[in-house]
């Protein structure tokens, strides 16, 4: 019943009641249901035999501490425990343990205040006269309420005989227990009571007496009195610093569940933005370079524009890294879930901007160089800017659909409680924000695979162009690192990532270190190289390998020569001079080649065409071997054509053989047949004196066509290197 009327009255306080149990014999199967129910302020109804089982099955469940509060009966007996310690399985230390700081609720013997009772005495007078007079008796905790209800019955008496004796119409004699209406009389009198006694302000309500209310505290192995609560006036009063809570406050009623934002850390976010700031800049460094030297030869065929566009971004990758910072502890929700879209795309994008360019500009190489009909072949830098924006067209494509289909969406994944780390009476359950939508895998498995494709792509056209003997349009080398690198680091960042999404900071930091290193690596190799170049030897980047080896063997001879023969400064001037005229006539070689492949086409056609062969084609042929004799070097050292063509000058084309006719023999020798037999020999020194400028054998190199009488620098001079031409 008392049970009953306390949830009655909890209720009507809007006091909830997480679990109510009951037992008979052993209580810990009760007190494991109460914890596992969470619940922490515990009202227990039991007398002190039932009250060490309790205890001791509260400390084998560790229900005790700053996290409980135990409220039972105060009315046990003084060291109520040591009667019943030997009745429990616990030992006596344990127990104390688990006492420590429970409350005992019971009613005041007797009031502490020092007012007059209605017998004219003190509560204080009255506890020394009732001591006095009960001498070795035992003492009644009741006394002070039995002495009060003694004086109850007395002023309801009176009361009610003043009230009789004014009606006249019954006496008190006439009281019996079958007389309700005296009953009333006497209950509404009674109702009516009040007064100071030695418990108390005595007053009735609804037959129930009101009165005060102690409460004790279990504080090291003694019961401690921590305040009272009178009913009559509804006051609690707690004594200043009695209550000793075990932990740093009060306990709770229940687990505080706290959710926390796991959030990136300031500092980390601030050392990678400078690391990213520093990068823009070098990104920045890049393309001022770029734009001042555009002009360059180096520059200039390294496509000037596409390189702007890696620039562009690598730039734009450095920029998703501050949004990938950016979470619930920064921005809104709203804007949070604004920024899973356009991370994205800006990383999406700047990774296709940069390569699609580097891989768009060495696909112009290769359709270049491996142009097998050898036709002209002329790619405008338009045409690789439509490259690239058909790539971005590509992403656009996907990023679009993904918008619209599953867009981006924030979400909220909550972990398993952990303790507070302040030592406070609340769990901390972990959230964290990520960006998802339904079908994330699929998408992700687009993009990647699109992007792969890409990879794949630029590493065919680099080892397709790894024998481009140019350097400043052979950048196969570096393009294979820069795919090497990326790859590599965006599988072992993705792997790492998606194993760390419960550590903001270390997926944070992972992310952000492959794209400052991807982004850092590729600007770097394809940049630096041309700085380095640029600055040191700029012509050397843009000639043929062959050539160039060439030209340096020449140099070499040239010093040896000039170190033999001691030649005084105005030696070198003419050598130099001889050198620019040698050079000059080496572009006029380039020219005639035209006329030499027409003439000799027209040789390989039918004896009839060969009439129309013009007499200004001899003279050209006449021209190019002179040329080639200057460029000997040798006043004395001609080509056995020249020399039998300036012994029989030259006459009228069409001449017949002479074994078939009589005629001179000068037209003999202008016969087709033997213009065919001149040409055989003319063409191998032709070639030996055009070889040189496109990266062949030397023109000091020992010959067959050179006369006996050459210097012995040519007779001596081994070839630097022999190749077989054809199509010249």
């Amino acid at each position: 019943q008392v049970r009953n009327d306390l949830t009655g009255v909890l209720y009507g306080e809007d006091i909830e009641i997480s679990d109510t149990e009951s037992f008979s014999n052993d209580p810990c199967t009760s007190v494991k249901k109460l914890k596992g129910n969470d619940v922490r302020i515990i009202l227990g109804q039991f007398d002190e035999e039932m009250a060490v089982k309790v205890f001791c099955c509260a400390y084998d469940e560790e229900m005790y501490g700053s996290k409980y509060q135990w409220i039972i009966p105060g009315w046990y007996e003084n060291l109520w425990w040591e009667s019943w310690i030997n009745s429990s399985q616990c030992l006596s230390k344990n127990l104390l343990a688990a006492m420590e700081g429970y409350i005992g609720v019971d009613f005041e013997p007797l009031s502490s205040k020092k007012n007059k009772t209605i017998s004219g005495r003190t509560p204080q007078q009255y506890e020394k006269e009732y001591n006095a007079r009960r001498g070795d008796g035992q003492s009644s905790k009741f006394h002070g309420y039995a002495y009060d209800g003694i004086w109850v019955i007395a002023t309801t008496l009176q009361r009610a005989m003043t009230y009789l004796n004014s009606s006249k119409h019954q006496k008190i004699e006439d009281f019996n227990y079958t007389n309700h209406k005296l009953g009333k009389i006497f209950l509404s009198a009674m109702n009516e009571t009040r007064f100071f006694g030695v418990t108390g302000e005595v007053v009735f309500r609804n037959g129930e007496r009101m009165g005060t209310i102690k409460f004790t505290q279990f504080q090291e192995q003694k019961e401690v009195k921590v305040g009272e609560y009178n009913a009559v006036d509804d006051n609690l009063v707690i004594i200043e610093n009695s209550i000793r809570f075990q932990g740093l406050e009060p306990p709770k009623d229940k687990t505080i569940i706290q959710e926390e934002l796991r959030k990136i850390s300031l500092p980390l976010y601030s050392i990678l933005s400078a690391l990213t700031i520093l990068g823009m800049i070098m990104a920045s460094a890049f393309l001022f370079f770029n734009i001042k030297n555009r002009n360059q030869k180096l520059i200039k065929m390294s496509s000037p524009y596409m390189n702007n566009l890696i620039i562009l971004g690598g730039m734009l990758s450095y920029a998703s890294i501050f949004l990938f910072g950016l979470d619930g502890s920064f921005v809104s929700e709203k804007t949070f879930e604004t920024l899973c879209t356009v991370r994205t795309w800006i990383l999406t994008v700047g990774y296709t901007t940069a390569f699609g360019a580097m891989f768009a500009k060495t696909w112009r190489v290769h359709a270049i160089f491996k142009n097998v009909k050898m036709k002209k072949k002329i790619i405008k830098d338009q045409k690789l800017l439509g490259i690239v924006g058909g790539m971005l067209l590509i992403d656009l494509c996907i990023l679009i659909c993904w918008q619209v289909v599953d867009p981006l969406r924030r979400t909220v994944e909550k972990y398993n409680m952990e303790p507070d780390p302040a030592g406070r009476d609340i769990s901390i359950r972990p959230i964290l924000e990520h960006c998802e939508n339904t079908h994330m895998t699929i998408w992700l498995g687009i993009v990647y695979a699109y992007k792969g494709l890409l990879m794949l792509f630029g590493c065919f056209l680099a080892w397709e162009t790894r024998n481009v003997s140019i350097p400043a349009l052979n950048d196969s080398k570096y393009i294979g690192m820069s795919v090497y690198n990326v790859g590599i680091m965006c599988i072992i960042g993705a792997a790492v990532s998606f194993l760390t999404r419960d550590q903001p900071n270390v997926q944070f930091c992972i992310v952000a270190l492959v794209i400052i290193f991807c982004s850092t690596i590729t600007l770097c190799l394809v940049f630096v190289p041309k700085l380095i170049t640029l600055r040191t030897n700029p012509d050397a980047a843009t000639q043929n390998r062959r050539f160039q080896f060439t030209q340096n063997q020449k140099k070499e001879d040239s010093k040896t020569s000039t170190s033999v023969t001691s030649v005084n400064q105005a030696s070198t001037s003419r050598l130099e001079g001889l050198q620019s005229e040698n050079h000059r006539l080496r572009m006029k070689i380039t020219e005639l080649d035209k006329d030499l492949e027409e003439v000799t086409m027209q040789l390989q056609d039918t004896p009839e065409k060969t009439t129309y062969i013009k007499q200004n084609h001899y003279q050209d042929l006449n021209d190019i071997l002179s040329i080639r004799n200057f460029t000997d070097g040798k006043d004395g050292e001609k080509a056995i054509l020249k020399n039998h063509l300036d012994q029989n000058p030259p006459a009228q084309w069409g001449s017949s053989d002479p074994s078939r006719t009589s005629k001179d023999p000068i037209e003999d020798i202008n016969s087709p047949e033997h213009i065919q037999r001149r040409l055989s020999l003319q063409l191998p020194i032709l070639h030996h004196a055009y070889l040189p400028s496109i990266g062949g054998v030397d023109a000091s190199c020992a010959s067959p066509c050179v006369s006996p009488s050459a210097s012995p620098r040519h007779r001596h001079v081994p070839p630097s290197f022999r190749v077989m031409v054809s199509g010249l």
